[in-house]
C-alpha cells in the first residue's frame, strides 16, 4: 500500500473520528486504533491477520458497534462478516461454517461479498464448539483457512475480532472501582475460561466499561439526530425540541443492557409520533415534543 497524505491523515484522525461516533469507551477506542494503525501502516506480522482482538465486556456497550466503524472507516462499509457462535455449538455445524459438497460455507461467503478485505467477527466466543476453535486458531496462526471444498482463504488483509460477555458481572459488580482495577480483573478471568494458545495468539485484550446514565444521556441524543436524519431522508422533515432527550431517557436508560434499549426507545417514540401525525392528515413535519404525560413524544408543526 502507498502510504499517501490522504491515507496517512485518516489514519492519525481515526481516534477521534471514532470517538465522536462512540460514546464512553475512549480506552478501548485507543487500544484498538493502535492495532490498526499498525496494521494499515504494514508494521503487522505478514503471515497473520493485520490484527486480532478479543472484545470484552457486558452486552450494549458497543463492542460490534467498534467492529463495524472501525472496519468501515479502512476497509468500507458492510464489511464484517458476523458469525454467531451460538451457532456453532456441536461438531455437525461445522460444515455450516466451513462449508461441504453441498453449501459453500458462511466463511467462505463472506469472503467472496467482501472482496478479501474486512473483518471477521466471532460473537459469543465462549459458545463455540472446541472444533471451530480449532480453526480459530488456524486462522490467527497463519491467516488461513481451508473450506470444506479444500479452498484455502487467505485472511492476512483481514482483521479478526473475537467477542465475549466473559467478565460481564464483574464489570457491573465494579463500577465503582478503578477501570484499571477492572479491566485486569476482567483480563484474567478471561485467560482462564479460554484456551490458553488462542488468548495468548490474540494482539490486544480490550475491555469495555458500562455506559453510565450521563454517558447514555449523551448516547440518547445522538440516537434522536440519527433517528431525525433518518426520516428526514425518508421526506420528514423532524426536528427535536430540547425536552424530547429526556423522554427517551426515561423510555430507554437501562443500566445492565447498555444502549440497546435506548435504541429501540428512540426509533418507537419518533416513530410513533411521526405516524400519528400522518394518520391525522398532517405532513409528518414539524418539531417533535413531548406529550402531556411526558412519556410520549408528539409532532407540532413548525
Amino acid at each position: 500500500m502507498e502510504l499517501t497524505d490522504e491515507i496517512r491523515a485518516k489514519l492519525a484522525a481515526l481516534p477521534a473520528r471514532l470517538k465522536g461516533r462512540l460514546r464512553g469507551q475512549d480506552p478501548a477506542i485507543d487500544r484498538v486504533c493502535e492495532r490498526v494503525q499498525h496494521g494499515e501502516l504494514g508494521l503487522a506480522h505478514p503471515g497473520r491477520p493485520r490484527a486480532s482482538f478479543l472484545f470484552l465486556g457486558p452486552t450494549g456497550v458497543g463492542k460490534t458497534e467498534l467492529t463495524l466503524q472501525f472496519t468501515a472507516e479502512v476497509a468500507g462499509a458492510g464489511r464484517v462478516v458476523r458469525l454467531d457462535m451460538s451457532e456453532y455449538q456441536t461438531a455437525e455445524r461445522l460444515a455450516l461454517l466451513l462449508g461441504d459438497a453441498t453449501i459453500p460455507g458462511r466463511i467462505a461467503e463472506g469472503y467472496d461479498r467482501c472482496a478479501g478485505r474486512g473483518t471477521l467477527l466471532f460473537d459469543e466466543i465462549e459458545k463455540a464448539h472446541p472444533r471451530v476453535l480449532d480453526v480459530l486458531l488456524q486462522l490467527l496462526d497463519a491467516a488461513r483457512v481451508t473450506t470444506g471444498r479444500n479452498r484455502e482463504l487467505n485472511f492476512s488483509d483481514w482483521y479478526v475480532v473475537l467477542t465475549s460477555n466473559i467478565g460481564a458481572q464483574r464489570v457491573m459488580a465494579l463500577r465503582k472501582s478503578k477501570f484499571e482495577t477492572m479491566e485486569r480483573l476482567v483480563r484474567q478471568e478471561a485467560q482462564r475460561e479460554l484456551r490458553p494458545e488462542i488468548f495468548a495468539r490474540i494482539n490486544a485484550v480490550v475491555v469495555f466499561n458500562k455506559l453510565d446514565f450521563d454517558t447514555q444521556r449523551v448516547i440518547a441524543r445522538d440516537m434522536i439526530q440519527a433517528e431525525c436524519e433518518a426520516q428526514g431522508a425518508r421526506g420528514c422533515d423532524v426536528r427535536c425540541h430540547d425536552t424530547v432527550p429526556e423522554v427517551v431517557i426515561q423510555r430507554g436508560f437501562n443500566d445492565r443492557l447498555g444502549a440497546r434499549p435506548m435504541r429501540d426507545a428512540t426509533e418507537l417514540l419518533v416513530r410513533n409520533a411521526i405516524a400519528a401525525d400522518l394518520l391525522a392528515g398532517g405532513t409528518g413535519n414539524g418539531h417533535l415534543h413531548p406529550d402531556a404525560d411526558g412519556l410520549r413524544l408528539k409532532l407540532k408543526a413548525s
